[in-house]
C-alpha cells in the first residue's frame, strides 16, 4: 500500500497528467485550505503547465491502515510546487484514501493540512 503512496507522489512529480489521471479514482478530489478542487481541475492545471512540482517527499515515517478494500495513508510531505509563475515551498500533512479497483489502488480523495513548525 505504501507503494501506491509513493508511485502517486512520483507521478506528481514527474508532472504527467496522464500518469497522475491513472492513480486517482474518477471521483477524486483535493481538500485544502481554499477549498475543494476536482480531479478535472487539477489535471487541467498540471496538463497546462500551470502547475508544477519538482519536489515531494515524506519527512516523517509513513502511517497506512488497511480496511479491507480501502486504505488511508498519513504522512508528513514536504514538496516544492510552482503555480501562477512562483515558487512554493510546503510542509504539510497529508491524508490520502485509496480504494483497492481492479486489483490495484487508486486514491479518491486527499485532504491536506499546512504543518507547523515543532508539530
Amino acid at each position: 500500500m505504501a507503494e501506491a503512496s509513493a508511485a502517486l507522489a512520483e507521478a506528481i512529480v514527474s508532472n504527467d497528467a496522464d500518469r497522475i489521471g491513472a492513480l486517482l479514482g474518477e471521483e477524486w478530489r483535493l481538500i485544502d485550505a481554499d477549498g475543494p478542487t476536482t480531479r478535472a481541475r487539477f489535471l487541467e492545471v498540471v496538463r497546462s503547465g500551470e502547475l508544477t512540482h519538482s519536489m515531494m517527499r515524506p519527512s516523517a515515517d509513513i502511517e497506512v491502515r488497511v480496511y479491507g478494500r480501502t486504505a488511508v495513508v498519513l504522512a508528513r510531505v514536504v514538496n516544492t510546487a510552482h503555480f501562477g509563475g512562483r515558487t512554493f515551498e510546503a510542509d504539510e500533512w497529508t491524508t490520502d484514501v485509496f480504494a483497492l479497483r481492479d486489483a490495484r489502488w487508486v486514491c479518491v480523495h486527499t485532504h491536506i493540512t499546512a504543518a507547523r513548525a515543532g508539530s
